[in-house]
């Protein structure tokens, strides 16, 4: 079986658990003898491609000309989804396209694009503009490969999903990580609300990565149920058998959040966590790694609440960085107001670090030696994270079988599952 799957971003060039994800199940439907010719914005050469084989759209030539008929103008009327004109193209080309979609069979004698693209492949001002381009290069990618599925991961991608599922047939199967009532509460962005629905709906199959998110599909986007299918999240193992030690440099706990410092992810309730526990014990460091558009806001309440002295930012980190912190915490908090899975919480369980996560999180559903509270239970979170800080017992309980429980979260099984979500649509 051959994959056409549709990425924003592949390891070790990442912002967040996406990339991650779309690592650890390509790599595992490999041993499903499922082939994977991946697709991402950008590539920058140093992708790991032991499992996939990586097309960079920034590499592609697309050269369409005017004999391509209704169909193709059709498509091209969607992909104009959050963007008031085609990216890149002349004022001139762009009105000769809307004079096209509207006669729809009336030619053109010249190309409307040759050209390559370049893609930035970040999460900037440009973004519906570059998702816009990205479906245009896939459809391209589409009629010159050979493949059985398309699987489109987010909504970044589910415009080129469609436009791949126009050009050659095959089925579609978008993979939903993330939905817009997670990431902005009830302050949807239309224009993205609006893509998640038309690739859901255009969608043969939805996989969603906990039961929460599968919920959520199905209300707020009114999604068949019967065409929803949950498949957990794993975790990659270890890369070295034997754990590094690292050397923590300072006398007192650490405490960490790890991820976007945004909506999604409560940095602000860890915040106002850390002052409760410092009140009653001072010899505690508190680490925000990551970065976010709430990041400012919160370097401005640490310095309100007079913590600035036990509170630490590091920014992004990414690779053996994040090891490296979860190496030297005591305690792994996520206090997500809405996150469909979590990954993070199961790196810190492998690496020995017990958790407390929200209980508004996909992955409170399959983990159960983890501590869970209510996102905005500041008392019951202070107090998990004093106990876990305190009582030696407690804590050596929760890194003993959250080890074991975690080392048996594998992307195998989520391949497995994922690879007879293909065959249902074949």
């Amino acid at each position: 079986m051959k994959v056409l799957m549709f990425g924003w971003e592949f390891p070790p060039h990442i912002t967040g658990g996406l990339g991650t994800a779309c690592f650890g199940l390509t790599k595992a439907l490999l041993k499903q003898e499922v082939e994977v010719l991946f697709v991402v914005p950008k590539a920058y050469g140093d992708e790991s491609q032991e499992a996939v084989r990586l097309i960079n759209a920034s590499d592609v030539s697309i050269n369409i000309y005017d004999h391509e008929t209704e169909e193709y103008w059709k498509q091209i009327t969607y992909m104009e989804i959050g963007s008031n004109l085609i990216p890149y193209v002349s004022p001139e080309e762009f009105t000769r396209i809307v004079q096209q979609a509207a006669l729809e069979t009336v030619s053109i004698k010249e190309s409307v694009f040759s050209q390559t693209f370049e893609f930035t492949g970040k999460y900037g001002q440009d973004l519906m503009q570059e998702v816009t381009r990205y479906a245009l290069v896939a459809s391209h990618i589409a009629s010159i490969n050979e493949f059985d599925v398309i699987h489109a991961h987010d909504w970044l991608t589910y415009p080129a999903g469609i436009a791949a599922k126009n050009i050659s047939g095959k089925p579609l199967v978008v993979h939903v990580h993330a939905t817009e009532y997670d990431r902005s509460g009830e302050n949807v962005n239309q224009n993205v609300y609006d893509i998640e629905k038309k690739g859901m709906e255009a969608a043969d199959r939805v996989i969603t990565v906990s039961n929460l998110t599968r919920q959520i599909v199905i209300d707020r986007y009114h999604i068949n149920p019967d065409k929803v299918f949950t498949v957990h999240n794993g975790v990659e193992p270890m890369q070295n058998e034997k754990e590094k030690v690292y050397q923590k440099n300072v006398k007192e706990k650490v405490v960490t959040f790890l991820g976007r410092v945004t909506f999604q992810k409560g940095p602000d309730y860890f915040v106002e966590v850390a002052k409760r526990v410092l009140e009653k014990d001072s010899n505690v460091r508190f680490v925000m790694a990551g970065h976010g558009d709430m990041l400012n806001r919160m370097i401005k309440r640490v310095a309100q609440l007079k913590i600035a002295t036990k509170f630490h930012f590091t920014g992004f980190l990414q690779g053996e960085d994040v090891d490296r912190m979860f190496g030297v915490s005591d305690v792994y908090v996520m206090p997500s107001v809405s996150e469909p899975f979590g990954i993070s919480p199961l790196e810190a369980m492998r690496s020995n670090v017990p958790v407390i996560i929200s209980k508004q999180s996909g992955v409170a559903e399959v983990l159960h030696h983890a501590i869970k509270v209510d996102f905005w239970d500041i008392e019951a979170t202070a107090d998990a994270i004093y106990g876990l800080l305190h009582y030696d017992g407690l804590s050596k309980m929760f890194i003993k079988y959250g080890k074991v429980e975690v080392d048996n979260m594998k992307w195998d099984n989520a391949a497995f599952k994922v690879k007879e979500v293909y065959q249902s649509v074949l």
